[in-house]
């Protein structure tokens, strides 16, 4: 992923820093972006994607930017010290992640284990699948639509 800055604006104290974001995959796939950034808060302004993306992807979109954007511009919000890979390090690219049918196996597996663990099943699956907790949810909801999951209203 390749971020370079575009225009910055100051008021007083405060910066909004406007960035032009790549990503570029193997396969020829290129997403272009302009994002803006102020206060920790990551908004995108403008996406132009080949081939185009799915409101699915565009929302994870979010998450593999957020982290990398916030590096970009120094201003804090970058990653938790405590935390080794970064906020969105790990999503920078979206290779190693499960996607698709092929994800709710995986989904499933993770969910279920945390369940008899007494562990957040939510929590589970973002650390086996790299996404956020919103990308997480949905992911949740696809395996239960697949039947792989009982539904939400059925408790063990």
């Amino acid at each position: 992923m390749s971020v370079w800055p575009a225009w910055e604006v100051r008021e007083g104290e405060r910066a909004t820093r406007w960035l032009h974001v790549r990503l570029a995959f193997g396969d020829g796939a290129r997403i272009d972006a302009l994002a803006t950034v102020c206060d920790g808060w990551v908004c995108v302004e403008d996406v132009q994607a080949r081939p185009a993306l799915t409101l699915e992807d565009l929302a994870v979109f979010a998450d593999w930017i957020e982290g990398p954007l916030a590096r970009a511009c120094g201003d804090g919000a970058g990653p938790d010290p405590g935390d080794p890979a970064g906020t969105g390090a790990h999503r920078d690219d979206g290779s190693a992640r499960p996607r698709g049918r092929g994800a709710w196996d995986v989904v499933a597996r993770a969910y279920r284990e945390a369940q008899e663990r007494g562990a957040d099943p939510v929590l589970a699956v973002m650390d086996e699948t790299g996404y956020s907790r919103r990308g997480a949810l949905r992911l949740i909801g696809r395996t239960r639509d697949a039947g792989l999951l009982p539904p939400r209203h059925a408790r063990r």
